[in-house]
């Protein structure tokens, strides 16, 4: 958990900086954006300055959430899990960004790679397998790559592939396309994965399915969520 010490240099409340880093990891604003919200509520702080909070304390934000939700979701680690790969583009080059969400489209493990060929595969499903336990079937695409890696793991009878078996994961992309286009794309591959992570586990936390739920559910969900986050990133 964020300790006292965290806050302990910075001028600003910490109640101000929760605020910042949930609005620019949470929704797909820039930090100008941001900085012109934070304005309309008297808080005059730059876009630079909303750039160090997020770089400073969303990683300490989102492994606190993260942890608890491991905790969780391996006690249901046979549940179904879905793997796929995004094109992700940093400084012009093709990257490629892994990803696996559960049957409810919780995301578990975001990686980028410079590749997609075997060993990119074994180094995501590894990661995920030592976090998150072995799930009994794994759905992916017919990329050969998962194949290869599946036999390697001896778990290839775990492996599933069909047409449209994969839409979970494949929709589970979008609310971070739609942070990368806020973002105009990334400098550094290092920048993707530390965003990548850090945006699945914050996304994860506020996420609540509203389409599949009553309006009074929702509304308990929602404020649950917000008080939980307040606790996490608390003193």
């Amino acid at each position: 958990m964020t300790k006292p010490a965290s806050f302990k240099y910075f001028k600003t409340s910490p109640e101000i900086i929760r605020l910042a880093v949930m609005l620019y990891i949470r929704f797909p604003l820039s930090l100008r954006n941001v900085e012109d919200l934070l304005h309309e509520r008297g808080i005059d702080v730059s876009h630079e300055t909303v750039r160090y909070w997020w770089n400073r304390f969303g990683p300490v934000f989102a492994s606190e959430i993260r942890r608890k939700r491991v905790q969780k979701l391996r006690a249901f680690s046979k549940w179904k899990w879905h793997v796929d790969e995004v094109f992700v583009k940093v400084n012009g080059k093709r990257h490629y960004l892994w990803r696996a969400v559960d049957h409810e489209g919780e995301v578990l493990e975001a990686v980028v790679t410079k590749r997609r060929n075997k060993a990119a595969a074994l180094k995501f499903l590894k990661k995920l397998m030592k976090r998150h336990g072995c799930a009994e079937e794994i759905v992916t695409d017919r990329l050969a790559s998962y194949k290869a890696a599946f036999r390697e793991l001896g778990s290839l009878e775990k492996q599933r592939t069909g047409r449209w078996l994969n839409n979970r994961v494949e929709n589970s992309h979008l609310p971070f396309r739609r942070r990368e286009r806020a973002m105009q794309r990334f400098r550094r591959m290092r920048s993707l994965q530390k965003f990548a992570a850090v945006h699945s586990s914050i996304y994860n936390h506020f996420n609540q399915e509203r389409s599949l739920t009553s309006r009074d559910t929702f509304k308990l969900t929602r404020a649950a969520a917000l008080s939980e986050w307040r606790q996490i990133c608390s003193g």
